[in-house]
């Protein structure tokens, strides 16, 4: 681990304990970390999260918890034993943050609810994490992203109009609740700095992505429309898709300002298009995909993605490429941005991986460390909570370590 970076970061003194896993909590804290936050990451001494195991690994290293335990000290505690209770008890009462997402009623058959943690400490944020929230019909069923995606209506929308719905390859529904928690926490705190109180954060999976699918609710409670799928097109403009060129690359196309899609048919050759009368707002070229993405996909098709590229951005039309994550990694766009940094790590050298989400001028954020091993970090953190080394002895007898 290396020293703070200077200047110091916006977060620099803030106490987080992250006892979730897989992946939204984690990820809350994980950027909170980012950014200054002190992370004290607990896990149970023979189950640890199981991010640890999910995906590619190195040497029997997993890849994922390098990024997702960045900037976190990683300590084991079983919750369920008496002295793993009172050890987070202590813990808690020198945190400003917990961040959890045990099923509804875990922490309370601990004894460790808000009643205990609060008492604890009056001025703790209490961050739960779960599929459904704390209360409801759906509280105490498991909950992973796969279903927020499917319930909030995601899937519904996503893929071909004559194709099942499409679920995300990736953790969508966690990342976005990972952003929301974040945000969550640091509204709770900004109420602390007027109340001096601490609260309780009850984050559901299924509400964050709800709320990123923008006014389906709105347009079905006022008009009764429900989206349909329309695969890579849209139904507010038009063109508005993935098209392949010449060198069998791909690029993607969006025409959102009218003056974008003037330019775009003058591009490819047809501005006789733009004096259509269907022509003049993106919900009605959007009902005539078909005859643009014929012109654009043909005037596409003819040349190499770097003549494309070129082209569109001689007109100042929108266009990017689809890129992998290979063309990611060299991307001068992400490069001039430092979005993917190179972090040293002890367990397997120069690791490179996205960096903190958004720049500070003043105060910026930074990778101090990569993920930890498993309770590398147990006898510092509690030794300087004030355990004797009798007192780890004892908890190590009790398996709670």
């Amino acid at each position: 681990m290396t020293d703070s970076p200077t200047p110091p970061c916006p977060l620099t003194g803030l106490r987080v304990l992250d006892l979730a896993t897989l992946f939204a909590g984690p990820l809350a804290a994980t950027l909170l970390g980012d950014f200054g936050a002190e992370v004290i990451k607990v896990e149970h001494p023979t189950k640890p999260d199981p991010s640890r195991g999910h995906g590619p690994s190195k040497d029997g290293i997993g890849l994922w918890w390098k990024v997702l335990g960045r900037n976190k000290r990683t300590t084991t505690l079983d919750l369920s034993k008496p002295g793993g209770r009172a050890t987070l008890l202590r813990l808690a009462a020198t945190a400003d943050v917990v961040i959890e997402n045990f099923r509804p009623g875990t922490l309370e058959k601990w004894d460790l609810g808000w009643e205990e943690l609060s008492a604890a400490n009056p001025r703790l944020i209490l961050t739960r994490v779960t599929g459904f929230g704390q209360f409801g019909p759906y509280a105490h069923r498991p909950g992973f992203g796969t279903l927020a995606e499917a319930m909030s209506g995601f899937a519904a929308i996503t893929g071909e109009p004559d194709a099942p719905p499409v679920l995300p390859p990736f953790g969508l529904a966690d990342s976005i609740a990972g952003l929301a928690t974040a945000y969550a926490v640091l509204t709770a705190l900004a109420a602390r700095d007027r109340t001096g109180e601490g609260q309780v954060v009850d984050m559901a999976l299924i509400e964050p992505i709800l709320t990123v699918l923008g006014p389906q609710p709105t347009w079905y409670d006022q008009l009764g429309h429900v989206q349909p799928r329309t695969g890579n097109r849209s139904q507010n403009n038009a063109p508005r898709n993935t098209y392949r060129t010449a060198d069998g690359t791909w690029v993607a196309v969006s025409t959102s300002a009218q003056s974008v899609a003037e330019r775009l048919m003058h591009l490819v050759g047809r501005p006789d298009l733009i004096d259509q009368p269907w022509f003049a707002t993106g919900s009605d070229r959007a009902r005539h995909a078909d005859v643009l993405d014929e012109a654009v996909g043909t005037w596409i098709a003819g040349r190499t993605r770097a003549d494309v590229l070129a082209a569109f951005e001689k007109a100042e039309a929108a266009v990017a490429p689809v890129q992998d994550v290979r063309d990611v990694m060299t991307d001068p766009q992400y490069a001039a941005l430092g979005t993917v940094t190179t972090v040293d790590d002890p367990e397997l050298g120069p690791l490179r991986m996205q960096n903190v989400l958004f720049r500070l001028s003043a105060t910026p954020g930074a990778i101090r460390w990569a993920g930890r091993p498993h309770g590398a970090d147990t006898e510092e953190v509690l030794t300087e909570l004030g355990l004797t080394p009798a007192e780890l002895a004892t908890l190590r007898a009790e398996g709670a370590l």
